[in-house]
């Protein structure tokens, strides 16, 4: 029902618009919000962004008033295209003569009809929204009317997108796209630019992109759906020993069988994994998952009391391991209840257990399989997975992530081409990082790319025997772990290689260089935050140009993180003021999205304080340019990024004053700072007032159950620690000193 006032004329003879509207209607079922923005009457400017070719159909459908749109000029050489324009009465725009078509346009917004333009001039071939064309600003000035945004969400993928790298070629989908439409409320003609257009599409974005069904679906429901539609899919290629390959059936027929023997034998809520990646970390989250409880990935690496605080935080009693990782990490605090997953899969009948499920997975529809498991049809902000990250007092904060969380981030990334289901994709990150967690654990299960695992991201030698060997297309790691491939691999091991990316820490130019010139390999950089499950932007490679009338589009820019995955929104925000800084300029970064997290886990205090008014604050300092693509350029708060661990200054000064015995009551005697670093990075730097020795700092903070990543590897006296009249470090002195200590 349209609301009063309203009345639906259309441009195209009636029975030809019923037809489109039927044929729409069985390829795509359109919802929409916001339609009470606009107006009952009067000229309007409609501006939208540009996924597919069937983007006007679904925009008509969702706007309760009959649209005009622009086109461009040469589609009317084309007899059909020609009948398109002249029954839907779509204004020509051409290249060579826009000023013509610009005044048609004033002149059918001036008579009071809804004119559509899709501002970023042409199709994303990206799957993000490109840049912000001037010209919708003038024709809304011109003719003194308000300008409507709206943003659709749902047809990338479709067969009428790019998705894939290529239109129309693509196998259409069995069961109807859901399409949402978000109209956002009017900018005044004089408001209207492009930098506050991008800002406003954005956000209507996050709100369309938080209205997909699949947003709401229990996690291991879609596991087990996807799983049971390939069972002959080689899912995971495990070289941990010797290479054993693990199709869909083989994971989800143990995965099942496994999950009934966790929901009997353990009552815990949350369930301990310490795993490298592998069949057996996948088997094992998953079993944990489709039992109704919570996996817990536990870093191993981290310190013992970091260890024995995520436990009790978690509420952590029982641990699956293997009798392998237990040798080699004996310092892990280890709880009474650690299970051996072997021994456990023996325990509950082996192979005996996993044959029926292995039928079932063969046989039987994949809604079956799931409904056989019990698994409930809808998670939605449930918790699915719990990991930890550092905090600034020492103790290490829960990052509770839903399955709408995780679900929305794997929607995003497959909303872009960089990882498609052809993709085979090297997954040695750990578990207990949330880009190992989210990008090679439950992305590739719900995508279908083949996984191929190797336990560490420090044994180069193994990852580029894997690559080689298994023709591996896709790499994931931090800068720290691609280093070392340039001093052990040859090109011709990589040349399988079609995509390299990096996050977690900032990627050093002299990197990117040396792997360009080596391996003729270009190192893509991301950005995300384990808050953010994790991925918030990416780079990705030029899109194709695979028509004569298409044109060049951007997808990477140097220096940069890449543009917002869809989906999200930011907000770039000055530290001293609290307001929004103008584009361009360099300020706090602020996040919305289905993604992002909704708290740290029993922190309510952690959690008001990483919250402003709904927006996610990281605490890292970048900037917004007029293309949409992100530059990080410093962190606010007080850490490291050091082999893709965030490490925190003031815990490590706070272990540092008590082993020592220091009494900071009249001034700082310590301080650390971080530095860039080549090889990691960053480097930690302790300036202090004291003699202390490397070998006592060591000794010290090792004992004190911290990893050697968390030990300065600079001592730098100084006369005093710079401060504020506050009392506060003066971080901005301190960071010039550990500058001067690294030079000398």
């Amino acid at each position: 029902m349209l609301p009063p006032g309203f009345r639906r004329r259309s441009y195209v003879p009636r029975f030809i618009e019923m037809i489109a509207t039927a044929v729409a209607g069985l390829l795509y079922r359109v919802r929409s919000a916001g339609t009470a923005h606009l107006p009952a009457t009067g000229g309007v400017l409609l501006i939208a962004n540009h996924l597919s070719y069937i983007d006007p159909v679904m925009l008509q459908l969702a706007c309760p008033r009959p649209i005009r749109f622009l086109g461009y000029q040469g589609l009317r050489d084309n007899p059909f295209f020609d009948l398109v324009f002249r029954l839907s009465g779509c204004i020509p725009i051409s290249r060579t003569n826009a000023t013509d078509g610009m005044r048609k346009v004033i002149r059918a917004l001036q008579a009071g009809e809804v004119v559509a333009m899709f501002p970023e001039g042409h199709i994303s071939r990206t799957g993000q929204l490109m840049t912000i064309m001037r010209g919708f600003e003038v024709a809304a000035r011109r003719a003194g009317v308000p300008v409507v945004p709206a943003y659709i969400d749902g047809v990338w993928g479709s067969v009428f997108s790019f998705a894939d790298n290529k239109y129309l070629w693509k196998s259409p989908r069995l069961m109807p796209t859901p399409v949402f439409v978000q109209f956002g409320a009017p900018m005044p003609a004089g408001q209207a630019e492009p930098g506050f257009a991008r800002k406003v599409l954005l956000d209507l974005g996050a709100l369309a992109f938080d209205e997909r069904p699949v947003l709401k679906r229990h996690l291991g429901r879609e596991c087990v759906r996807c799983l049971a539609r390939r069972p002959w899919h080689v899912e995971i290629v495990d070289r941990t020993a010797e290479r054993r390959p693990v199709t869909a059936a083989q994971l989800l027929a143990t995965s099942a069988a496994f999950s009934r023997h966790v929901r009997r034998t353990i009552p815990e809520k949350r369930v301990g994994i310490v795993l490298p990646p592998g069949a057996g970390a996948f088997i094992a989250n998953l079993g944990v998952l489709c039992a109704g409880k919570i996996p817990v990935n536990l870093n191993f690496t981290a310190g013992k009391s970091a260890l024995e605080a995520s436990m009790k935080l978690g509420g952590v009693t029982t641990v699956i391991s293997a009798e392998a990782v237990r040798q080699k990490v004996p310092a892990f605090p280890w709880p009474e209840r650690t299970l051996d997953l072997r021994a456990e899969i023996a325990a509950m009948g082996g192979k005996r257990a996993i044959l029926p499920w292995l039928a079932a997975a063969w046989l039987l529809p994949n809604q079956w399989v799931a409904n056989l498991l019990g698994l409930p049809h809808v998670g939605d902000r449930e918790e699915a997975g719990l990991l930890f990250t550092s905090g600034s007092s020492g103790e290490p904060k829960g990052v509770a992530l839903s399955h709408r969380n995780i679900l929305a981030n794997c929607s995003q990334i497959s909303s872009l081409s960089i990882l498609p289901q052809s993709s085979s994709l090297l997954g040695c990150l750990p578990l207990f990082h949330s880009m190992g967690f989210t990008v090679t654990l439950w992305y590739p299960i719900i995508r279908g790319c083949t996984v191929v695992t190797v336990p560490s991201p420090l044994d180069t030698r193994k990852i580029v025997d894997a690559i080689r060997d298994e023709q591996v297309t896709v790499l994931l790691g931090a800068p720290t772990f691609i280093r070392p491939i340039l001093r052990k691999a040859q090109p011709s091991e990589l040349r399988s290689l079609h995509l390299v990316v990096t996050g977690a820490e900032k990627l050093p130019d002299d990197l990117y260089k040396a792997f360009l010139e080596t391996f003729h390999i270009e190192i893509l950089q991301g950005y995300g935050l384990t808050e953010t499950t994790p991925a918030s932007n990416i780079n990705q490679p030029h899109p194709p140009i695979t028509t004569e009338t298409a044109e060049p589009q951007v997808g990477k820019k140097a220096g940069s993180t890449g543009r917002l995955l869809p989906g999200m929104t930011v907000r770039i925000v000055s530290p001293e003021t609290g307001e929004e800084v103008p584009l361009g300029d360099q300020g706090i970064v602020w996040f919305k999205g289905a993604n992002v997290f909704s708290g740290y886990l029993d922190d309510p205090q952690k959690t008001s304080a990483a919250f402003r008014d709904g927006w996610f604050v990281t605490g890292d300092l970048g900037r917004l340019d007029e293309e949409g693509f992100l530059f990080i350029e410093g962190r606010l708060s007080r850490f490291s990024k050091i082999g893709a661990e965030m490490i925190p200054h003031g815990t490590i000064e706070q272990k540092i004053a008590e082993s020592f015995g220091l009494d900071q009551g009249e001034g700082p005697a310590i301080a650390v700072m971080g530095v860039p670093d080549k090889v990691k990075g960053e480097a930690l730097v302790l300036l202090t007032t004291l003699p202390i020795t490397s070998d006592e700092l060591r000794d010290k903070l090792l004992g004190a159950g911290f990893t050697n990543l968390w030990v300065p590897k600079i001592i730098y006296r100084v006369d005093q620690i710079p401060v504020l009249g506050t009392g506060k470090l003066d971080l901005k002195r301190c960071r010039d000193l550990a500058l001067e200590a690294v030079a000398e």
